[in-house]
């Protein structure tokens, strides 16, 4: 007899985005597949082949699709209201929406649910989002903060976000940190190292950057401290491109910086540890975070990190990486400098970091979500 809880998961960004959400949902999938659980990912097509097969290999994880194949729109109703029927149909106890959403109806059909809200940044930073995203934003939060019986938050940060912009009651929200996927704790070989170097062009030094290339980033920070950095040092910025990265690229060429910046785009997944291993420095400028979940992942390859003050990035990488304000140029340039190798203090603050980020490790993580699991399944009459 198989007595294992029947989860359903929101897989969309799972099988969908190569970072960001979607690492956030394989990582916890894969972690939470070693307990008692049976997990049915609901996604509304099979997206990328490489992204589902890092959370494929249990027997406990299955992909749950739309009877057909759905036109955009339909994907889109099916995932929103659609999706309800066929949790009822499978016999899922309780469902958890991974990135800060649920359908609608999940609570009339007495479905228990658990949502991630990672970031409210729409609401604290609208001038990043166009106008009509952000009302579209805030129509989704508000549908799903009624929706759901309980609401994760990943960090602290947000969870006040959560409390003051939602007015949702504390008692309502567990604070459960996400954590980074196991390959970046891998020791990276030599061969490796070499490969990402050669396929990439990259410089014997640089400084390394994760994530979308957008304003909110604020990546220019690093940019414009390039200048007051050792010659031989250049920035490598991995991420999509958007009109901001155009942005960087002009300031780059009319400051003469081209020759030291690096830009990559649709770089695989399995790249990036190496590409982690072969830097000196992480640097993360973010105005706004959610987490900062590539800093966890510099720290576990051994990098020195430094970030911007005033959100929660101070939360994700702890005292010993170094922090400035948004705007101040000459702050990061010297924090920057002072985590390249040959600085006294380099080696202390990676152990330090390195000793911080013990608590963000999966399996810590998985146990608190499988705890928030069954106590919400103990509160059912």
């Amino acid at each position: 007899m198989n007595d294992k809880l029947i989860i359903g998961l929101d897989a969309k960004r799972i099988v969908r985005n190569g970072t960001g959400l979607g690492s956030y949902g394989r990582t916890l999938v894969n972690d939470l597949a070693e307990r008692p659980l049976q997990l049915r990912l609901y996604a509304p097509d099979a997206g990328r082949d490489d992204l589902r097969q890092q959370v494929m290999d249990h027997d406990n994880v299955q992909l749950c699709l739309p009877k057909r194949p759905l036109p955009l729109v339909g994907k889109a109703l099916w995932r929103s209201r659609g999706m309800v029927a066929d949790l009822q149909r499978d016999g899922v106890q309780l469902f958890h929406g991974l990135s800060g959403e649920l359908p609608i109806g999940i609570r009339r059909r007495g479905i228990p649910t658990v949502v991630t809200i990672h970031d409210l940044i729409f609401m604290r930073h609208p001038e990043f989002y166009h106008w009509a995203d952000v009302q579209i934003y805030k129509w989704k939060f508000r549908q799903t903060i009624r929706e759901a019986d309980h609401i994760i938050a990943i960090s602290e940060c947000t969870k006040r976000d959560i409390m003051e912009l939602g007015d949702v009651d504390e008692r309502r929200i567990s604070l459960i940190y996400q954590s980074a996927a196991h390959r970046f704790a891998v020791e990276v070989t030599a061969d490796e190292r070499q490969r990402v170097c050669q396929k990439y062009g990259l410089p014997k030094r640089i400084i390394l950057n994760v994530g979308s290339i957008e304003a909110r980033k604020n990546m220019l920070l690093a940019v414009k401290a390039l200048p007051y950095l050792p010659e031989d040092v250049g920035l490598v910025m991995v991420g999509r491109h958007t009109p901001y990265t155009d942005t960087i690229v002009k300031y780059a060429e009319t400051h003469q910086l081209t020759h030291r910046m690096h830009i990559l785009h649709g770089v695989p997944d399995e790249d990036l540890p190496a590409l982690y291993a072969v830097a000196e420095a992480f640097v993360y400028p973010s105005v706004y975070e959610g987490f900062g979940i590539p800093i966890i992942e510099a720290i576990r390859q051994g990098l020195p990190v430094v970030a911007c003050s005033g959100s929660c990035l101070e939360e994700a990488g702890g005292p010993d990486c170094r922090y400035v304000a948004p705007g101040d140029v000459q702050g990061m340039a010297d924090a920057l400098r002072k985590s390249l190798v040959g600085d006294a203090e380099r080696d202390a603050r990676i152990i330090g970091s390195q000793q911080y980020i013990r608590r963000f490790e999966g399996n810590t993580v998985a146990s608190q979500v499988y705890d928030l699991y069954q106590e919400l399944l103990r509160k059912r009459p």
